[in-house]
C-alpha cells in the first residue's frame, strides 16, 4: 500500500513539474548567478510598453548555465476577447525560423553532404545562368540637342516599368554560404525582388519548395555575389531549406521535426499547429498613430504545404528556448548532440565584418545568425560573441557564450526598442 501511494505521488509531482522541466530544467535565480530582484525589471519594461500601447502582452524566458530562471506571461493574447497571455501561448516566430534552417545546414555539412563553398547550382541547377541587376539611371530630361536616354530592358520592373535595368554576368555563382549570410543578393533589393512578380517566377498557392525554388533561377541578383550584405527576406533561406531537402531526402517539416525539435523536446513548436493548439496562437497587430491595428492576414508566412526555411514556424517561448541552449552547450541537450562543438563556433563566428556595406557598427553575421562583433560599439549590455536573430513580428532571441545565457522574447508587434531593451534587462539581472 505504501510503495503504491509513493508511486502516485511520485507520478503527481512529475505531472506538476512546469514544462521547461521537460527540456530544459529549471533553477532559482540566485542559484545560477541571476538576481531575482533585478529581473522584476523585465517584467517592468514589458508592462510599461503595454501601458504605453505599443505592445498587447508577452512572454519571456532566461536561462543561465543550462537552467530556466525566469519565465513569465504578461497582458493579453487579443485586444477584443482579453484573453490572457499563458505561458504556453504560441507566437509566429516568423525569420527566428533561419537560425533552425542553418543549424539544418550545419548538420548536412557534418554528414559530407553540403559544402559552404558548394555553388547553389549544384543542388539547383537552374541558379546556374543567374544574372545580376544594374540600375538604369532615371533619364535626365532632354534638352534642345540632347541625345535621348537609352530604351529600357522590356519586362522588367512590372507595371510602370519601374525599376529599371539591364542584366550582367556574375563575377562568380552565388554559393551556400553567401546565403547564410545575405551577401548573395538574391531577392536582396528593388531590382531583385521585381523579377519575382514575372509570371514565371510567382509563387502559387500550391507550390512546395521542390517547384518553386527552381524558377528563382530567372530572377537577377541585386549586386555582385559577395560584395555587400543585404536581407534576404524569403528567397535566400527558403533555397537553403530545399537543399536541406536534397541533401537529406525529406520534407523540411519532417526534417525539423526529426532531427531537430523531438530530439530536444521541442513540443509545441511546428509550420501549422493543430486544431487543439490555435485557440493558443497570439494576434497579430501593427503599430500605427492611432494605437495597434490587428492584423487581418497574420498567416501569410505559416502553411501546410509550402515550408519556408526563412519563416513560418510557430511556438511557444519554452519551445523555442532549447535550440538556443543546444547551441550554448556547443551543439548538445540532455544528452542528445546534433552539432560537434566546432560546428557551433563555426555558425557563431564573424564571417562578415560589421565593415562590410549593409552592416551596422558593432555588429557582423554569422551562418544564419546576428553577431556581436564588438559590444561596445554595437551599444549593448550583451557580451562580444553573442549571437541570435529577430522574427517580423517582434520576436527575439540571443545566446551569450561568455555568460552562458539563453532568453527569448515573444511577443507579436515589432518594435526594435522592445527587443534592445530585453537585451539590457537580461544582462543587468546577472550579479556573479
Amino acid at each position: 500500500m505504501m510503495k503504491t501511494a509513493l508511486k502516485h505521488v511520485l507520478v503527481l509531482a512529475l505531472i506538476a513539474l512546469p514544462l521547461a522541466a521537460a527540456s530544459v530544467p529549471t533553477a532559482k535565480p540566485e542559484d545560477v548567478g541571476l538576481s531575482s530582484e533585478r529581473l522584476k525589471r523585465i517584467n517592468q519594461m514589458i508592462q510599461r510598453h503595454i501601458d504605453a500601447g505599443e505592445l498587447t502582452g508577452a512572454v519571456t524566458i532566461v536561462a543561465r548555465k543550462g537552467r530556466v530562471a525566469h519565465l513569465e506571461a504578461q497582458g493579453v493574447m487579443d485586444l477584443d476577447s482579453k484573453k490572457p497571455m499563458t505561458k504556453d501561448t504560441m507566437f509566429r516566430v516568423a525569420s527566428m525560423t533561419k537560425p533552425m534552417t542553418g543549424v539544418a545546414i550545419m548538420m548536412m555539412i557534418e554528414e559530407g553532404k553540403v559544402r559552404l563553398s558548394d555553388p547553389v547550382s549544384r543542388y539547383i541547377p537552374e541558379f546556374k545562368n543567374l544574372k545580376v541587376a544594374i540600375a538604369i539611371p532615371a533619364a535626365a530630361p532632354t534638352g534642345r540637342g540632347a541625345a535621348p536616354a537609352p530604351a529600357a530592358p522590356a519586362g522588367r520592373g512590372g507595371r510602370g516599368a519601374a525599376p529599371q535595368f539591364y542584366t550582367v554576368a556574375p563575377e562568380r555563382e552565388i554559393t551556400v554560404k553567401d546565403l547564410l549570410t545575405h551577401v548573395s543578393g538574391l531577392a536582396s533589393g528593388t531590382l531583385s525582388n521585381s523579377t519575382l512578380q514575372a509570371p514565371e517566377i510567382a509563387r502559387k498557392p500550391t507550390d512546395k519548395l521542390a517547384d518553386y525554388i527552381p524558377r528563382l533561377g530567372n530572377s537577377a541578383l541585386e549586386f555582385q555575389p559577395g560584395s555587400r550584405w543585404a536581407y534576404s527576406a524569403q528567397a535566400g533561406f527558403d533555397t537553403l531549406g530545399r537543399i536541406v531537402e536534397i541533401a537529406s531526402g525529406m520534407p523540411l517539416d519532417q526534417f525539423f521535426r526529426s532531427r531537430i525539435f523531438d530530439p530536444l523536446g521541442m513540443k509545441d513548436i511546428s509550420f501549422w499547429p493543430s486544431e487543439a493548439q490555435w485557440p493558443r496562437v497570439a494576434s497579430v497587430y501593427t503599430r500605427g498613430a492611432n494605437g495597434l491595428t490587428k492584423s487581418a492576414s497574420p498567416n501569410g508566412m505559416s502553411s501546410q504545404v509550402y515550408f519556408m526555411g526563412s519563416g513560418g514556424l510557430i511556438s511557444t517561448a519554452e519551445d523555442y528556448l532549447p535550440m538556443g541552449v543546444m547551441l550554448a552547450n556547443g551543439g548538445q541537450l540532455n544528452g542528445k548532440r546534433l552539432l560537434s562543438p566546432k560546428t557551433v563556433e563555426m555558425m557563431r563566428a564573424v564571417h562578415v565584418p560589421d565593415t562590410l556595406p549593409g552592416r551596422q557598427p558593432g555588429e557582423g553575421y554569422g551562418l544564419s545568425v546576428r553577431v556581436v562583433s564588438d559590444h561596445a560599439k554595437r551599444g549593448t549590455l550583451i557580451s562580444t560573441g553573442s549571437f541570435g536573430w529577430s522574427g517580423a513580428y517582434g520576436t527575439h532571441f540571443f545566446v551569450d557564450p561568455v555568460e552562458q545565457v539563453v532568453a527569448v522574447l515573444m511577443v507579436q508587434t515589432s518594435n526594435q526598442e522592445v527587443n534592445r531593451d530585453f537585451e539590457d534587462m537580461v544582462m543587468q539581472a546577472i550579479v556573479e
